[in-house]
This record gives structure tokens, sequence and C-alpha cells, in this order.
């Protein structure tokens, strides 16, 4: 909206010229979201206290968790907030990228609300169904698949739904572009061609996948955000790269017109994050709950897709994939073991992984600090992909 309003007036003031770099509207949407997270903050937590949002504490985890029963959640809601006045205030309502990701955050920020809500308000234990739940995340990363699969092809959103009645039309036969392709980092030359179908279930599965990831790290004060900062803005990174004909050509990374804009939301996402954590940091004074963690896990995955960077997004987010894998290895082999010798045996002493590392007498700020500088490492990881091929 800014952005619009500085071109109508930058021939008569020249100084609002600045808001076409769209680097300066990221450091803009960053400092909005911020202040937006500080100052709306403590309104925030003391509306979710009188509403008794309160959280409730699993009786068979770590015992020092107990005190932390009736602590207010759903605190994700501010980040959405934040995120959303900030985003909308400096990006560019006219670039056909920018739309996705807003629609799969604040889709997946729904899902998670009522989830919390049925949690904490109907004092339902198990919230939504897993069904349910599946059901709705599903739905928005199949639209957002469709979607983003023919948005590599074409400049404008009326484009990208001609593209898609095209293809209907050819019987489901059209070919994508070579700049869709999985990339391997680390290779010059290395790609896959997926085709729509393939383009289609990949995206589908890193969306939901790094939206539920993010929510199962979110069990600690201070886990889940502050790599999800770290992971978004190296992102947004990769995104004004890939945006650039001219440094996408010398990073021999593909050139994807328009997916520069997508770091004005990293930005505002980091902005965001940061203000959180401040009232979220150990001992928290709210938890985000599944209304942010879902909704943030699909932002990240859904850039990834748009910057064709999701193994990527694999190895800089190793922290929220160890998270899932100690749950699926934990369900798995205790199914396993209680059908095959009548008892369910664990691998983790308990999953997911934080809490494998409490229960071996890590304090809690042990294991999120560290958990940090692990992220922290893949992350640099993941940003030297651009370089060493």
């Amino acid at each position: 909206m800014l952005l619009w309003l500085a071109q109508l007036l930058q021939d008569d003031i020249g100084a609002f010229r600045l808001f076409n770099y769209i680097t300066f509207r990221a450091v803009m949407a960053t400092i909005t979201a911020l202040l937006i997270g500080l100052i709306a903050g403590p309104a925030v937590i003391r509306k979710l206290t009188v509403m008794k949002y309160g959280q409730a504490v699993r009786t068979d985890g770590p015992q020092t968790h107990l005190k932390k029963h009736g602590t207010p959640t759903m605190g994700g809601v501010l980040l959405l907030i934040a995120v959303g006045i900030a985003t909308m205030l400096w990006c560019d309502w006219s670039n056909r990228l920018i739309w996705p990701v807003i629609v799969v955050t604040m889709g997946f920020g729904a899902v998670g609300w009522v989830d919390d809500y049925r949690k904490v308000v109907r004092q339902d234990p198990e919230g939504m169904r897993s069904a349910e739940k599946y059901f709705w995340q599903s739905l928005v990363g199949i639209a957002a698949a469709l979607y983003l699969a023919f948005s590599v092809s074409a400049p404008t959103p009326a484009q990208v739904f001609e593209l898609f009645f095209q293809w209907v039309q050819s019987g489901f036969s059209m070919d994508l572009p070579p700049k869709a392709d999985l990339i391997v980092p680390f290779f010059k030359t290395i790609s896959y061609p997926l085709g729509v179908w393939g383009f289609i279930a990949l995206t589908y599965c890193v969306i939901v996948g790094t939206s539920n990831a993010v929510n199962f790290t979110d069990g600690l004060d201070g886990l889940a955000i502050m790599p999800t900062v770290m992971v978004g803005s190296a992102l947004g990174l990769f995104a004004y790269l890939t945006g650039s004909a001219t440094y996408s050509k010398y990073l021999f990374i593909p050139h994807i017109p328009g997916a520069g804009e997508l770091i004005i939301f990293c930005g505002a996402m980091a902005g965001a994050g940061l203000a959180f954590l401040w009232y979220n940091a150990h001992p928290a004074q709210v938890f985000m709950g599944d209304v942010g963690a879902l909704a943030l896990g699909g932002a990240l995955g859904t850039i990834a897709v748009i910057v064709r960077q999701e193994i990527v997004l694999f190895i800089m987010g190793g922290i929220f994939v160890a998270e899932t894998l100690s749950v699926i290895i934990q369900v798995g082999w205790f199914k396993y073991t209680k059908k095959r010798y009548g008892v369910g045996r664990r691998v983790f002493l308990m999953a997911p992984l934080h809490h494998h590392f409490e229960q071996k007498g890590w304090k809690e700020t042990q294991v999120v600090v560290r958990f940090w500088i692990i992220t922290m490492m893949l992350v640099l990881v993941g940003l030297s992909t651009l370089k060493l091929r």
C-alpha cells in the first residue's frame, strides 16, 4: 500500500523513490513488524489471560513443565497480526507470489486457531481430530500447490489461472519450464524434472510437512521461534537473489521474476518473530500455540518452493526435521514392538526430541540454546550452497 502511495508522490517529492527499492522496504517491514509485536504484545497477553486461554501441560512430560500450566497460549495471533500488517503496508500488492504466501500463512493459522480453541476453551485435549486437521491442511496445501505450479511461468495472477485452465483443457499433459525442476544443492547442473503432477506433490509435501514440523518443535520456551527467524531470514536472501536476473545468473540458481518481493514477507516474519521471542523467552509469558506454529511452518515451506530450494530448506531446518523424525520413529517403533512382542518399546526417552534431552538431564534453556546453535550452523551450510557448486 505504501509503495503505491509513494509512486503517486515520487514525481513531486523525490525522497519517495526510495520506496522502489526492495531492500529498503524489507528493512522497514522488519522494523514495522518488530514494533507492532513489542507494542501490542502486553495487550494481547492480557487479553488471552482474561479470556483464560491458558496452556494445559501434559502430566506425562518433564515435571519442570507443570509450573507452566495456565500460561496464556494462542500467542501466534500476535505473530499473524504483526506479519500481516507489516507485509500489507510494505509489499507490492500486484506481485503474484506474495499472495499465496499470505493465504497459506493465514489459512494454516486459522486451522491452528480452531485446534487451540477446542483444546483451551472447550477443554478438549485432542483439539481438532487428526483427520479433520489433516483435511484442512491438505485443502490449503493443494490449492497453493496448484497455483504455484503455474506461477513459475506466468508473470501475473490472471495468467497463472489462464495456464491452469490450459493444463486442464490439454488433458493434464502440459510441461513446466526447467526452472521448476527439483534443484540439487552443491551441484551446478543437477536437477530433476518434476512435471506438473510431481511439482504439485512435492509442493504439497513441503508445505504441509514443514507446517507440522515447526508445530512438533514448538515445545519449549523460544525453541521454535528463533530457528524460524533464522531459516526465514535465509530464505529471504534466497528470494532476493532468485528475483534478480543478474545474481541468479552469476550463482547458477533459477531466475524467478517477482520472487524478490518475498523478502518483504521474510523481513516481517523475522521482525515479528523477534518481538514474540521477547515475551516467549524463558520463562515464557505466552506460548505460540498451533495458530502460530502451523502458520509459520506453512510460510517457510511455501517460500522454499517458490525460490526452488526445497532441499536447502530440509538442510537449514534440520532441527524441524529431527523433531519430526523422532516422533515418527517413536510412534512407529512403539506400535511395531507392541504388535510383535505385546509390549510397546521406545527408542527415545520421550518424543519429540527436545523432551528426550530434557529427560537425560539437560535444562530447558540448554536444550533451546543448543538447538539454536545447531540451526545457525545449518543455515550457514544452506547459504553456502549459493556458491559451493
